[in-house]
Parts: C-alpha cells; structure tokens; sequence
C-alpha cells in the first residue's frame, strides 16, 4: 500500500513507544503529528529531526482526556497536513499497586488517561479519519498474564480492548481499521520506573526470546497495521516474544 500524502497522528509521541512510531511512520515516508501533554520541547526535537531528514512533522499538544483540546489539536494536522489518515494512541500511564492498597485517586488518574483519553480519541478519529484509514490504540499483554500489582492497570487497557474491538465493527461500511497491540514488558522509562534489576531480568528471561522488548518492535507491528495490513480489523494482536 503506498504512503505517499498519508497523514498520522500519534499521541504521546514524544517519548517511549510513541517516539519510536513517530520515526518508523516517518521513515515510510507518512506526515507526522507529535502529540504531547507536558514536554513540547521533547515533541519539538522530534519534529526537528525527522524534518531536518526531509520528512513531514509537527507537534500538536492537549490533554488526551479533554475533548476539546483534542479536537483542536486533530484540527491543527488537518489544517497542516490536508487530512488525516492514521490515528495512533500510545498516551498511557501505569501505576502499580495491589488492589487491596491501591490509592483511588491513582484509579482515577489512569481510568481518565487510559480509558477516557482512549475513548475521547478513538471518537475524534472516527469523525476525522479518511477512508483508508486506520486507528490503533495500545493495550498490554497484562490483561493475560494476571501479574500481581498489575490489577487497575490492566482493568484500564482490558477496556482499551473493549472499546477498539467494537468501534472496528460499528464503521462498517467506511474503509478504516480498528485495532489495538499490546506490548510485552517493553524497555522504556514507563515500564522500568520503580523495578529492580532482578525484577527486571526476570521479565526479560520470561520471554523465549530471552530479552525485554524495545519501542521498536512494537512500533513495527503498528507500522504494518497503518500501511500495508489492511485486511486486519478488530483485533488486538500480542507483541511479546511469546511472553503470554
């Protein structure tokens, strides 16, 4: 499938997972939005390298939770760009606590990023995506393993999964792919913040492959699901080295 004029957005595409779809769509020759919440200036250094290389970019920011913000920021990539193609959604926070001691403030915090943040999205996208398009939201392979500590996380992304697998079949008719991945333990600052190196090296010898899993390898799963995969719909397919 050609690249040639597609559009995408990625929230959280400053760092992480999100950076590395940033790049990797860019490098398939596709216009990029950099979507941000609080660090414009990563957003920016983004945008500047992957223009510096002659590619497309620009960084948008808002609150993915807020719909108005949001609306403004798929407006700006319509307004640069002509259109808009790929939505990708890797805006995502993750914090670890036994449901028996979880802080509900902290339930909070993740049911309005993860789920609302999804939702108020995966809608935007909806209304603004072009036939042909794509949406992918990201999971994670939790919602399998049942790993303690894990449990209002995973709540947040099994319903990340809920809502992808019905929006794909309610655009019926309309040419656009719904799906979600969810990454395996995936070396970045989301998923190494507070673990010991032993909790660390463990994870990593879970998997048969016997390491952690980079941004990249999941940006690549993404990458085929906004070009080429156009016969995948509705689905959540597992990036992982068979870790679950």
């Amino acid at each position: 499938m050609s690249t040639e004029e597609r559009v995408a957005l990625v929230t959280g595409g400053s760092g992480g997972i999100g950076r590395a779809v940033v790049e990797r769509l860019a490098a398939d020759g596709i216009a990029v939005a950099v979507h941000y919440a609080g660090h414009r200036d990563r957003a920016e250094q983004v945008v500047d390298a992957i223009t510096g290389s002659g590619g497309r970019a620009l960084a948008v920011g808002g609150d993915v939770a807020d719909e108005v913000a949001m609306a403004a920021a798929f407006d700006a990539v319509v307004d640069a760009f002509g259109g808009l193609d790929v939505v990708v959604n890797t805006a995502g926070i993750m914090l670890l606590s036994p449901i028996a001691t979880l802080d509900l403030a902290d339930l909070d915090r993740m049911h309005r990023t993860n789920v609302r943040g999804t939702f108020v999205v995966s809608q935007l996208a909806a209304n603004r995506l072009r036939r042909g398009g794509a949406l992918v939201n990201v999971s994670t392979t939790v919602t399998r393993t049942q790993l303690p500590t894990y449990g209002a996380y995973a709540a947040s992304k099994a319903a990340v999964e809920g809502m992808t697998l019905i929006l794909a079949r309610e655009l019926r008719g309309r040419d656009i792919t719904v799906n979600a991945v969810a990454p395996g333990p995936t070396a970045t600052p989301l998923f190494l913040d507070g673990k010991d190196e032993a909790t660390v090296r463990a994870l990593a010898q879970a998997s048969p492959l016997e390491r952690l899993g980079t941004p990249a390898d999941a940006a690549e799963m993404i990458a085929f699901l906004a070009g080429p995969g156009r016969w995948v719909n509705g689905q959540v397919l597992f990036v992982n080295g068979g870790f679950a």
